[in-house]
């Protein structure tokens, strides 16, 4: 069925390098061969990495009648990876736990990293004080706005402390000491938007399929996201706390409704994705790699940042990019996407990258043309480096 504490010098340092890192690994397929057919395997979402909220000694929030967090998150995240496993089969799912085992905030997004994945989804159980509040909730990293966003983040990151040596692990991070997550607002991750699109899409599935209550999309500063390389959510799938909801997530078909959400959420989202990235190449015919294209060097290849993308076309006057001067637009997936500038190399493209996050466009990417026509930053390095 379908249905801070102060941070050092070289820890900023070492999060600006990273934060370059995590533009190049947005754009996941090799091109390695000239067929459009085996273009077309090596695009899109491939590997999804689902991991299951706490577990073996680290129970998560506790019902009204003793259930745990850890119980209903990992039957969740089961029912929701084998929903993909079924209906999606050039995708691999990977969990993070698939028993009552206790694994570490910092090994679960190691996993994630290590398999390369393009998405990560954690499955988790919100709780509060009173037995009111009720609905769904989706978080993408970022910078807490309100206290309630906190709250859940600290909640969540206090696992950390049943983990040993986490003092040396998280950098002497605190999580229940908010000037510690002043320390998480100086990296910005690269993928905040197609988390954003994913969790929208969680939040609608819950909403208009399962009839939950839509508590939104939000940001907090969770650190099992803070550590991942790639679009990441973290999904509260209903207040343990509140005597209905919790029959609700307790209950087999409950767990299924929601399962089944975020599977039809993940299918939408590898769609839209995957007709953004494969709009960037010609799969009528074979990529054609022509002698001038491998003799270009540096001729004819270009950097810009990226710094919105909309459905409809802007008018491209500084009063609508915060006072940005010569921005340029181009289409893909049916979308106008908006560049400044232009850099002959990474190096270059980085510090105009800097500038224009100052200026206001947090979410500002590198993005790569030869001879006018988007490539990946990859091919286009690769380019450089003949």
């Amino acid at each position: 069925m379908i249905v801070p504490k102060l941070i050092n010098k070289n820890r900023v340092r070492g999060l600006a390098k990273l934060d370059h890192l995590f533009i190049f690994l947005f754009f996941v397929a090799v091109i390695s061969t000239a067929t459009a057919q085996e273009v077309n395997d090596n695009l899109g979402i491939k590997v999804v990495v689902i991991d299951a909220g706490h577990g073996g000694k680290d129970g998560g929030c506790v019902g009204t009648d003793q259930i745990t967090e850890k119980d209903i998150a990992l039957s969740i995240a089961l029912k929701t990876g084998k929903y993909i496993e079924e209906n999606l089969i050039d995708v691999k799912v990977i969990f993070t736990r698939e028993t009552d085992e206790f694994i570490e905030l910092f090994e679960r997004a190691r996993i994630a990293n290590r398999n390369k994945a393009d998405l990560f989804i954690s499955i988790h159980v919100n709780a509060f004080t009173s037995e009111r509040p009720f609905g769904t909730g989706t978080y993408v990293m970022g910078l807490a706005k309100t206290d309630a966003n906190l709250r859940a983040a600290m909640r969540e990151n206090e696992a950390i402390l049943l983990e040993d040596n986490y003092q040396e692990r998280y950098e002497n991070f605190d999580p229940n000491s908010p000037e510690s997550y002043i320390a998480m607002s100086l990296q910005q991750s690269a993928f905040l938007n197609q988390s954003l699109l994913f969790a929208a899409g969680v939040q609608h599935q819950f909403s208009e399929r399962v009839g939950r209550f839509d508590r939104g999309v939000k940001q907090a500063p969770f650190l099992v996201l803070h550590q991942t390389t790639m679009p990441s959510v973290l999904i509260e799938t209903g207040f343990i706390t509140n005597p209905e909801e919790e029959k609700f997530l307790k209950s087999e078909l409950g767990q299924d409704y929601l399962a089944s959400a975020i599977y039809r959420a993940f299918k939408n989202y590898k769609s839209e994705i995957e007709g953004k990235l494969k709009s960037s190449y010609d799969l009528a015919g074979q990529i054609k790699k022509t002698e001038s294209q491998e003799n270009y060097g540096r001729e004819g290849l270009v950097f810009k940042i990226q710094i919105a993308t909309s459905a409809n076309k802007i008018d491209l006057v500084p009063e609508n990019f915060k006072g940005l001067d010569s921005v340029e637009v181009y289409e893909g997936g049916n979308l106008f996407r908006y560049t400044y500038g232009q850099a002959a190399d990474m190096g270059q493209a980085g510090e105009l990258q800097s500038k224009v996050r100052e200026h206001g466009f947090q979410d500002a990417f590198v993005v790569a043309f030869l001879n006018g026509t988007r490539i990946s930053v990859k091919e286009a390095n690769e380019l450089l480096n003949k």
